[in-house]
């Protein structure tokens, strides 16, 4: 009874840490100063140029996250550096 309280806290202290540094993976996309970022707007054509639907975008931690309908009708979540519009990362 001991190991499955200690293996199920284990886990919910892992998922909570996933959970935290899934915003960014873990790291800001640029060291860029915020005054050199793109408009949102040209962030989001940027991606739907590339075959995405934006569903919701906003900036957070140096990142811009997208949330977005791919080519093939599944949702993803991309994460752009906000200075070029390049995808750096995706869930």
């Amino acid at each position: 009874m001991r190991k499955i309280t200690i293996v199920t806290a284990t886990a919910a202290v892992l998922a909570a840490a996933a959970t935290a540094h899934a915003g960014s993976l873990g790291r800001p996309c640029t060291a860029a100063p915020q005054s050199s970022w793109l408009p949102l707007q040209q962030l989001q054509a940027k991606i739907e140029a590339q075959g995405y639907k934006v569903q919701k975008a906003k900036l957070k931690n140096a990142c811009g996250e997208l949330y977005t309908i791919d080519k093939s009708g599944s949702r993803v979540e991309l994460f752009v550096d906000p200075t070029s519009g390049q995808i750096v990362g995706q869930l």
